[in-house]
């Protein structure tokens, strides 16, 4: 007996089109798209294709709506040129959306203003200059470049390109311009332009939303203004709620400063507002009170996370590693290996950092040599340097100058300072030109001739400081700046600090400080001024360094028994961390410097880092 043949179940057009028009889910789809073939119904609607394409399009299904779109019959019409092109527009590769485009371009569909729009994205995206330059001309000539919808992503492109002139251009010649309009062309100066333009752009503009003032507020902080951007997030507070990006950016500004007064209120009002902590903003106050010298706090917004992710424990191992705890930052690190999460880029960094200030040799040559065997990571530069930083602080100076030579990339300045500094704790001169005759770092004669000056070969600091005369690749070093928060307000101090409205007292204060320190057996050590000064020049290039300046403000503008803290751009000297210990103890004060690598907390005439740094 012969099997029977089940009949096939035809579906009419109509009810097709109906049940494509719901955006059904993708295995749904792909049983229509079936039937319409077993039906050959495709060949006779292209409505039907039409609607297949946007099906997949909205199911995400770029494979089958390309193939459609493909086999498409005769030419396909302007409006799914644009749908492919939007929808390739949208992702990081968005190479596809350019040359569909190019494909149109010779077909008889022309382009309009969405084709424009997500075109323009796409060159903004593949950061292709010149055919983002095309694309405009053509919307010139076709009309289309007043339309919103077309100039707002113009500017974004010009942004994305340093192009400020241009996005100026655009701008101007705007009929119309909505808020986006405003904040996009705020961007593109606050980022390549001059922050005069970005402020004068901030305050016409007709109206402000949270992306605006993210964008002012985040652009100060990438510019290193940091001041500016509390100043502008307190302006904020009394106009609209912040969101999270504001939050992150604002906190952010208050870690780089220092300024704990701010970042505890900015957390206060978190609170105080329900707003959700989430895990960027948790992230962002772990970091901002390990960078203000408070530790524990940073401890305690840790511990009150349920579930801690990468980024929570990358801030915390960070924390704890400038703070010079090191192992502590190496038990977090293995709990949170304990946990199955696999480590970054950036959590590989602070555990390195924090054994190189903590001298744990050992455990940081194993997480190393892990890096890319046990979590497939490949060693950035900034790895390295780490690296190299903990064995040559450890003494091992040769092996340290090996892997450098070994490296799989050319060393940078940080790789080389942290070589020739070495040889300058270690009192070892030799080594110190050895590797200058290896290197071709510029700023390394400074180096060298300070590791000369702190073992007394004064002809040599000569020799070196003739050669950086005649060099014209000769460095010119950072000059050292200091802040310090007080009663709400953050002072700066440069060396030799002459502009301060309260430099004459401070300086009376400072020059007070060191005749009482000098009673409990202080003395300066200006080992490292590379002069061959009389010994009283020699003190007074030394006294007037700005954290000393800044500290001499702090004991004259704080209540007694106040703590001090103290952020620095440059690696504090031997000289002003002996001071900070007897000031310390004479004055009975806490005082914390955030220095360029870390952090110092003197105490009782000590300092935790045991004085090793």
């Amino acid at each position: 007996m012969q099997p029977q043949i089940q009949p096939q179940i035809q579906i009419s057009r109509r009810k097709i089109s109906q049940i494509l028009s719901k955006r059904p889910p993708l295995p749904q789809i792909k049983q229509i798209h079936a039937q319409i073939i077993t039906q050959s119904l495709g060949s006779h609607s292209r409505s039907l294709i039409d609607s297949l394409i946007h099906c997949y399009l909205h199911s995400e299904n770029l494979i089958f709506a390309r193939a459609l779109f493909d086999s498409y019959p005769l030419n396909p019409p302007t409006l799914l040129w644009n749908l492919m092109i939007r929808a390739y527009s949208k992702l990081r590769d968005s190479s596809d959306s350019i040359s569909l485009f190019c494909r149109m371009l010779s077909s008889s569909s022309p382009p309009d203003d969405r084709t424009f729009n997500s075109v323009i994205t796409s060159s903004a995206r593949q950061e292709s200059v010149l055919f983002g330059l095309s694309v405009h001309s053509m919307a010139i000539k076709n009309g289309y470049c007043l339309n919103l919808y077309v100039a707002n992503p113009l500017l974004n492109m010009y942004g994305v390109f340093a192009m400020v002139d241009n996005a100026d251009k655009v701008f101007d010649e705007m009929p119309v311009k909505d808020v986006f309009s405003w904040t996009t062309l705020l961007a593109a100066h606050a980022k390549h332009g001059t922050v005069q333009k970005a402020e004068e752009l901030f305050e016409q503009m007709p109206q402000r939303n949270n992306v605006s003032w993210a964008v002012i507020i985040s652009g100060f902080v990438s510019r290193g203004m940091f001041s500016e951007a509390i100043r502008y997030f307190d302006r904020m507070l009394s106009e609209i709620r912040p969101n999270e990006a504001v939050l992150v950016s604002a906190i952010s500004a208050c870690a780089h400063l220092g300024s704990l007064d701010h970042g505890n209120r900015i957390h206060g009002y978190i609170n105080a507002n329900g707003i959700p902590e989430t895990s960027n903003i948790r992230t962002a106050l772990i970091d901002m009170y390990a960078k203000c010298g408070t530790i524990d706090q940073a401890y305690q917004v840790f511990n009150a996370i349920a579930t801690p992710n990468i980024q929570n424990f990358s801030s915390l191992i960070s924390g704890l590693s400038i703070h010079g705890l090191g192992e502590e930052a190496v038990r977090v690190f293995r709990r949170m290996l304990i946990k199955s999460m696999r480590p970054n880029e950036i959590t590989i960094l602070g555990v390195l950092n924090g054994c190189s200030h903590a001298g744990l040799v050992q455990s940081g040559t194993s997480i190393f040599y892990n890096m890319e065997n046990r979590w497939g990571i490949t060693p950035g530069i900034e790895h390295y340097g780490c690296y190299i930083d903990l064995l040559s602080r450890a003494g091992y100076l040769a092996k340290a100058f090996s892997i450098v030579k070994r490296m799989p990339m050319s060393p940078d300045d940080v790789v080389w300072r942290a070589l020739l500094s070495a040889c300058r704790i270690h009192r070892n001169a030799g080594f110190g030109e050895r590797i200058m005759r290896y290197s071709e770092y510029s700023g390394g004669d400074v180096l060298l001739s300070n590791t000369f000056a702190s073992v007394g070969k004064w002809e040599n600091v000569a020799r070196l400081r003739d050669m950086m005369e005649d060099d014209k690749r000769r460095s010119r070093s950072n000059i050292g700046c200091s802040w310090i928060e007080t009663n709400g307000v953050v002072h700066e101090f440069r060396v030799a600090e002459k502009l301060h409205p309260r430099i004459e007292e401070t300086r009376g204060m400072l020059l007070e400080i060191l005749e009482r320190v000098r009673r409990v057996g202080y003395a300066i050590d200006a080992t490292r001024v590379s002069f061959d000064l009389s010994d009283e020049d020699r003190e007074h290039a030394t006294a007037w360094h700005s954290e000393k300046l800044a500290v001499a403000f702090g004991i004259l503008d704080t209540r007694p028994g106040d703590t001090i803290r103290i952020a620095k751009n440059l690696r504090s000297c031997e000289d002003c961390h002996a001071v900070f210990k007897a000031i310390s103890q004479v004055y009975e004060r806490e005082i914390v410097v955030r220095d360029r690598a870390r952090f110092h907390v003197f105490r009782d005439g000590k300092c935790l880092c045991n004085d090793y740094w």
